[in-house]
């Protein structure tokens, strides 16, 4: 069997995506990071948000082996992944203006804590609003979102503005609008995303930045082990138990 040509593009685009967002957003990598290592310092919690497939990213630095314990999931109901049928209404809720400010409103996010909001296009309500409303809060606020979109399409929400204009930190993608890597000729439709791929290797780029500066200022960084490896489970009750009134998803 031959090997796919397109799969070694795709695969290809995705290394070299790879490597300018670790090239270009060194900066912001590490600004986040130290957001992040300042709020576990301080006392605060920290909360992850996507919409749709933005979510996947989310939620995989929540509860997660080698990740931080103190990393929750700020859910809105119908709008985290395509389990809500219709797929589509994930999509509609995602243009309701005041969600955010409802979802926010009955977390127990408060000043001081810290919120990454995910968002590829960073045009719609709900994450614009989400960046916006955590700000007022008194949250730090981290984007990851593509800024090709702020000039290749127009913002859909009623503030007209973009993720990146409500953020403390903004780090960008590079995704190019409409998140496709590939066109073949017989295809009608480009195909083959990376944005998950590259959203979610700039998530652990920051844990592993905020990682390293706990460590360097004598904080042991409250970390999750597998429960698939001896003495894993006693030792990530041992953190949950240290850090219980900072972790929410399990209550």
């Amino acid at each position: 069997m031959s090997d796919s040509k397109l799969a070694g593009q795709f695969l290809d685009a995705a290394i070299g995506l790879l490597e300018r967002v670790r090239d270009e957003e060194a900066e912001a990598v590490a600004a986040a990071g130290a957001a992040i290592a300042d709020t576990v310092a301080s006392g605060g919690r920290l909360f992850a948000f996507g919409a749709g497939h933005s979510s996947l990213a989310a939620q995989d630095v929540v509860y997660r082996a080698g990740g931080l314990a103190l990393m929750n999931l700020l859910a809105v109901p119908g709008t985290v992944g395509v389990d809500v049928m219709p797929a589509t209404l994930g999509s509609a809720l995602e243009r309701v203006d005041g969600l955010a400010a409802a979802a926010l409103d009955s977390s127990p996010a408060r000043a001081g804590d810290l919120l990454v909001v995910i968002s590829l296009s960073g045009r719609n309500a709900l994450p614009v609003e989400m960046a916006l409303n955590a700000r007022a809060l008194g949250l730090t606020v981290i984007g990851v979102t593509s800024v090709a979109y702020t000039t290749g399409t127009t913002p859909r929400n009623p503030s007209g503005s973009f993720l990146r204009d409500h953020c403390d930190i903004v780090l960008d993608s590079k995704i190019a609008v409409g998140d496709a890597e590939l066109t073949a000729p017989g295809v009608q439709a480009p195909f083959a995303p990376a944005s998950t791929v590259v959203t979610s290797a700039l998530m652990q780029a920051m844990m592993a930045t905020a990682a390293e500066k706990l460590a360097a200022r004598g904080i042991e960084p409250p970390l999750l082990r597998s429960g698939n490896v001896d003495g894993g489970h006693e030792w990530n009750g041992r953190v949950m138990r240290e850090y219980a009134d900072r972790i929410f998803y399990r209550r």
